[in-house]
C-alpha cells in the first residue's frame, strides 16, 4: 500500500501536525505501507527526507493547479490530507482540492484528517454577512460544502477527527456523512525513553548544579502565549517562597510556524526578562529545542509536570499525553472536556486558566502531597495507555483498507 499525504508544512520540529504525520508515516513504514509527503517547497528542503517533495511554493489559489498535477503524476493507493489552519498559514485555497482533483479525472480515495474544526469560518468583509450565511446554509443541507472547510470534508471519502468534541460539531453540520466521520485520538508526541529514573533524576539535578534534593516541575511543549507561562511563572515566585528546593523547568523551543522570526525572539526575551524580574535566575531553566530523548530524560527526572494554557487542555494536547506517559502528577487548565474526561476520573489536578495564584497552589499542594502524587502518577499512566501509535496505525490501516475494497 502507498498513501500520498498532503501537509501544509512538514517541518515536525515546528509544528504539532507534522510531528503527528512524522510519527504515523514512521508507525506505517512498520506494516509495509510506504508514504510520500505533498508539501511546500522550503518544507521540503528543510528536512532530509526524500520521500517529503515539494509541490507548491505557498498555499495561495494559483499553486494549486501544480499541486494537482503533481497529485496526478504521483502513483498512490490513497490521498490522505492532513488540515490544520495553522499549517497552512491560514490560507483557505486547499478547501477546493477535492473537487479540482475530481474534476481533473482523480479517482483515488481522498481521507481527509480534521486537527481541528468548529472555530475558523469564513468571514469576509466584503460579502454581506445575511448573504453568505444564507450561502454557507443551502450548500451545507444539500453536502455540497460544509460551512467551515469548504468541498474539504464533503469531499473526502472518509474523514477522520482527532477528538469526539470535533466529530460531534461536524455530525452536527453534516449529518448525511456520519457514516464517514471517524475519531481516532492522537497519543503522546514524545516516545519515553528506556531510562532508570533514579538516575534520570540524579543526572538531571547535576547538569543544572541543583542540588540533588530539588522538587523539580516541568513544563513540556512550544512556548507560546497561549501557552500560559506568564500565569506560571507568577505561580512559581509563590511557589519558591514556600518550597525553597522547587525548581522550574521549561522544556521545549519557541520557533514554530505559529511563532517565528522577530516574533519568536521577541517571546524567548520577554520570558526571560520575566524570569529575572522574579528574581528567578537561579531557578528556573529555559532548555529551548531539545531531541525527543533528551526531553524525555528530563521529563523522567522531574517530579511534578503542569500545563497552564489558556484556553484550557485537551485530548488533543500531545504534551500532556506525553507527561502522563512519563508517570508525571500532571496540574493542567480545565475546560468542559477535561472536566468530563479527566477531571471527574481525577486524572489530572485541575487549574483554572489565567491565574498565576492558582497555579501557585496546585503546585503546593501537590509538593506537599506525595501519596497524592503517586495517585496522580499511576492513574495518568493508566489513562494513557489506550491513546497509542499502535492503535493509531490500526486504526489507519483499517480505514485505507475498507475504501480500497470499496
Amino acid at each position: 500500500m502507498h498513501i500520498t499525504f498532503v501537509s501544509g508544512s512538514y517541518r515536525p520540529d515546528q509544528d504539532g501536525v507534522a510531528d503527528y504525520l512524522a510519527n504515523l508515516r514512521s508507525h506505517l513504514s512498520q506494516r509495509h505501507a510506504a508514504s510520500t509527503v505533498l508539501t511546500t517547497h522550503d518544507s521540503a528542503l528543510a528536512v532530509a527526507d526524500p520521500a517529503v517533495q515539494g509541490a507548491l511554493a505557498h498555499w495561495g489559489l494559483p499553486q494549486l493547479l501544480p499541486l494537482v498535477q503533481t497529485i496526478l503524476a504521483t502513483p498512490t493507493d490513497i490521498l490522505h490530507i492532513q488540515h490544520a489552519a495553522g499549517s497552512y498559514r491560514f490560507k483557505r485555497p486547499v478547501f477546493l482540492l477535492p473537487v479540482l482533483l475530481r474534476q481533473a479525472g482523480y479517482r483515488r480515495p481522498i481521507v481527509t484528517t480534521a486537527h481541528e474544526y468548529g472555530w475558523w469560518e469564513w468571514q469576509p468583509k466584503w460579502f454581506p454577512a445575511g448573504w453568505l450565511e444564507r450561502v454557507k446554509e443551502w450548500g451545507q443541507k444539500r453536502t455540497w460544502w460544509d460551512r467551515e472547510d469548504g468541498f474539504l470534508l464533503t469531499g473526502s471519502d472518509a474523514i477522520i477527527t482527532t477528538n469526539q468534541n470535533i466529530t460531534g460539531i461536524m455530525q452536527e453540520r453534516l449529518p448525511t456523512l456520519r457514516d464517514r466521520m471517524v475519531t481516532v485520538p492522537i497519543a503522546a508526541n514524545l516516545t519515553v525513553a528506556p531510562v532508570d529514573r533514579a538516575m534520570a533524576r540524579s543526572q538531571l539535578r547535576h547538569e543544572r548544579s541543583w542540588p540533588q534534593e530539588a522538587q523539580v516541575v516541568a513544563f513540556f511543549g512550544f512556548l507560546h502565549p497561549v501557552k500560559g507561562l506568564t500565569y506560571l511563572l507568577q505561580g512559581f515566585r509563590q511557589v519558591r517562597d514556600r518550597h525553597p528546593q522547587a525548581r522550574l523547568l521549561l522544556i521545549g523551543g519557541v520557533e514554530t510556524l505559529s511563532l517565528n522570526g522577530q516574533d519568536a525572539e521577541n517571546f524567548w526575551q520577554q520570558v526571560q526578562t520575566q524570569i529575572r524580574d522574579l528574581h528567578l535566575t537561579d531557578f528556573v531553566h529555559c532548555t529551548g529545542y531539545v531531541e525527543a530523548e533528551t526531553a524525555s530524560r528530563y521529563l523522567s527526572g522531574s517530579d511534578l509536570g503542569v500545563l497552564p494554557f489558556t484556553p484550557g487542555i485537551s485530548l488533543k494536547s500531545g504534551s500532556l499525553l506525553a507527561m502522563l506517559a512519563h508517570r508525571l502528577p500532571t496540574i493542567a487548565t480545565r475546560t468542559a472536556e477535561t472536566d468530563a474526561v479527566l477531571c471527574d476520573r481525577r486524572i489530572i489536578a485541575p487549574v483554572v486558566p489565567r491565574s498565576g495564584d492558582a497555579v501557585a497552589e496546585a503546585i503546593s499542594t501537590l509538593l506537599n502531597n506525595p501519596a497524592e502524587q503517586e495517585r496522580l502518577a499511576a492513574a495518568g499512566h493508566e489513562f494513557v495507555q489506550a491513546f497509542t501509535w499502535e492503535g493509531i496505525t490500526d486504526r489507519h490501516c483499517d480505514i485505507y483498507q475498507q475504501l480500497l475494497e470499496r
